[in-house]
């Protein structure tokens, strides 16, 4: 397996483009890479001649040590992960010393104020009682004075009925004489025009003799 960091002094000396880089690392320490092998694919499959291929493989390790320097940067150490955990331990255990104190204390708010709205609701109970009480003594009252006023209105209204009947049944016999009397008045005028008819009638069929 190839040293890159051996090989990167020489690329310095023949290639400017690499004059000024540095690697802490090389590939092969760090991801088991076989850098010989990688420079034979370049140059066999690649088209690469020996020094581009050692090049690229310069170039691709500078790549991935960045990558991974950048991440284990990045990366939280296992003491700071422990520190992390602990002081969250602490301050769950210090949230449910204060949940539970509170729960305490809410809990006998919230059984006085139960007690209170109990007292309050059976307070507010008898007044319904004693205002339905009086609401139904009043309205019973109501009802008995309007069922005596309906009562007075209906037979005023039932005397009104009958004398509106008595009056349509004097204006229907005094309608039945009138229509009689018309009859009389039209038969008789009917037997005169008869009359006067055949007078004509037969007074034209003489004088057509």
């Amino acid at each position: 397996m190839m040293n890159i960091i051996t090989r990167k002094a020489m690329y310095n000396h023949t290639c400017p483009v690499f004059a000024g880089l540095t690697f802490t690392r090389h590939l092969s320490s760090i991801t088991k890479f076989d850098t010989r092998k990688f420079v034979q694919t370049l140059q066999e499959k690649g088209g690469f001649d020996a020094k581009q291929a050692e090049a690229a493989v310069v170039v691709v390790n500078g790549a991935i040590n960045d990558g991974i320097y950048s991440i284990t940067n990045n990366l939280v150490t296992k003491e700071t992960l422990s520190s992390i955990a602990y002081q969250q331990k602490v301050d769950f255990a210090k949230l449910k010393g204060e949940l539970q104190t509170m729960d305490k204390s809410e809990f006998t708010t919230l059984k006085k104020d139960q007690e209170k709205l109990r007292t309050d609701l059976t307070n507010l109970k008898n007044r319904l009682k004693e205002e339905i009480t009086k609401n139904q003594a009043s309205v019973r009252l109501d009802l008995n004075l309007e069922k005596g006023r309906i009562r007075e209105e209906s037979s005023q209204n039932e005397l009104k009925i009958e004398d509106t009947f008595s009056r349509i049944d004097e204006e229907i016999a005094n309608m039945q004489m009138q229509i009689k009397s018309v009859k009389t008045q039209v038969l008789q005028w009917l037997m005169g025009v008869s009359t006067g008819t055949l007078a004509v009638l037969l007074a034209f069929g003489r004088f057509m003799m």
